[in-house]
């Protein structure tokens, strides 16, 4: 069990206003104070400073919430743990899309035949979201494919997938080999703001001294089989992993362009908190996922 004072000190380091914290919590301001001067006396530090009128948490101040935060996390998977009655493994994790959709699928059939003990809830959510639920103890791991902090989390590679354009078999260039710039007067279709997908292919415009505003049209869907479908209309072009359109790529619905010097990977990565007591369990259930990855 988190102490409450650690549990204030991590509201104002989100919120860093006392009278904002106070109400967020239901308590007083002068509290707030109290109990932050107690942590600041316990570990003899000063935690916040003030630049102006701006609250600033202060180098050991960001060491504290670093650390509180993943007892939080910890905490939360110790009660629940606890209170189970049953011998059946509850797991919660985390997936983007791309991966959830068309990736674990078939190893969470292979797990549940092979491990039936194993119970998965696995939240499908882009990056931001389930970096965020990760931090706050909502779900145990995450497999990502965008970009996060390598330095703020523990990981593994799970696997390196490639990165295509992709088209209507009746779109103008299919088939032809072409340029990043032949595609400009395309509508780009791509994924919403905080998805790994829409990260990697700003990244990938952007040393091509391109963006979004590039293209003629950009229309943003956060629904995979949307933008699979509107592509395989002719309705736009996109990019995407090689695994999410695998099925249509074979039947020939849709179309990989043939874009000159565009061989990118990317990683899908298992990430959890860093150094969490649970480490050595979370590793377990990689190294369980990238045995059936085919």
């Amino acid at each position: 069990m988190i102490d409450f004072r650690h549990q204030t000190f991590l509201q104002l380091c989100r919120i860093k206003n006392y009278t904002k914290t106070a109400s967020k919590l239901h308590i007083t301001q002068p509290t707030v104070t109290q109990h932050i001067q107690y942590l600041e006396n316990h570990y003899g530090v000063k935690l916040f400073n003030y630049s102006g009128k701006n609250l600033e948490i202060t180098g050991a101040g960001k060491k504290l919430y670093k650390y509180t935060e993943r007892m939080v996390a910890d905490s939360q998977e110790i009660k629940k743990l606890i209170r189970e009655k049953s011998d059946i493994q509850k797991i919660k994790f985390g997936a983007t899309l791309s991966i959830g959709e068309f990736v674990m699928p078939e190893i969470l059939n292979q797990v549940m035949q092979e491990k039936p003990v194993l119970n998965f809830d696995m939240l499908v959510e882009n990056t931001e979201t389930l970096l965020n639920k990760l931090k706050a103890g909502e779900i145990n791991f995450a497999l990502l494919e965008g970009f996060f902090d390598k330095s703020k989390f523990g990981y593994q590679l799970f696997s390196k997938e490639e990165f295509i354009g992709i088209c209507s078999p009746g779109f103008k260039h299919s088939q032809q080999k072409i340029k990043l710039e032949d595609l400009l007067d395309s509508r780009l279709i791509l994924r919403e703001y905080g998805s790994g997908t829409r990260e990697i292919l700003e990244q990938i415009l952007y040393t091509n001294n391109l963006s979004k505003k590039s293209f003629a049209n950009t229309l943003e869907i956060g629904n995979l089989n949307a933008i699979k479908e509107l592509v395989a209309k002719n309705r736009g072009i996109s990019f995407i992993y090689r695994a999410a359109v695998k099925r249509e790529l074979e039947n020939n619905i849709i179309s990989d362009l043939k874009i000159n010097n565009f061989n990118i990977k990317r990683e899908f990565n298992f990430v959890y908190l860093k150094n969490s007591v649970f480490e050595d369990q979370y590793y377990k259930y990689f190294k369980l996922f990238n045995s059936y990855r085919k």
